[in-house]
């Protein structure tokens, strides 16, 4: 078990770019209530089967474990397309602190966030110039709400509640 521990935060400009290789990641939801779901993740050539469970606010229980790749392909392809979401994963170190940019794609493409990972909720770290306002406490920025909820709608769904 590991406890997760992380904040999350919208990225502006290019200051990121070319910081690290992408590795394309896939990824869908098997099971979900609302404190906890299981997901299913092909990350580069890797599949992976996560448990994660609400913890705080911005901390989860992760329970996360390698499956073979084609058993991963394979609980994906039993999920229709928009439960999936996919994107491309940056992950380096900056300003002494590990960040991981997820460039989402397809449904939720123009959508950039930057996720760091931190040993008590209330850790310090220096922010890099290329981050945005912080959005760690705003549910829809979840990839499981990604995944029912995707970046292209949200526009539509704002001028609908007007």
């Amino acid at each position: 078990m590991h406890r997760e521990i992380e904040r999350k935060f919208l990225v502006r400009g290019d200051g990121w770019r070319g910081r690290a290789e992408p590795v394309s990641y896939r990824q869908g939801y098997l099971a979900r209530t609302s404190d906890r779901v299981v997901r299913v993740r092909v990350a580069g050539n890797k599949g992976l089967l996560t448990v994660k469970i609400k913890s705080g606010v911005i901390s989860r229980e992760e329970f996360e474990y390698s499956v073979p790749l084609e058993d991963a392909q394979a609980m994906l392809s039993a999920l229709s397309p928009g439960e999936i979401i996919e994107k491309y994963r940056y992950t380096f170190e900056e300003k002494g602190a590990v960040w991981e940019v997820d460039e989402f794609l397809g449904a939720n493409s123009g959508l950039i966030v930057a996720e760091i990972e931190l040993k008590s909720e209330d850790q310090e770290f220096e922010k890099p110039d290329w981050l945005g306002d912080e959005v760690s406490r705003l549910s829809r920025y979840l990839n499981v709400e990604l995944a029912q909820n995707p970046y292209c709608t949200w526009d539509a769904e704002k001028e609908r509640n007007r």
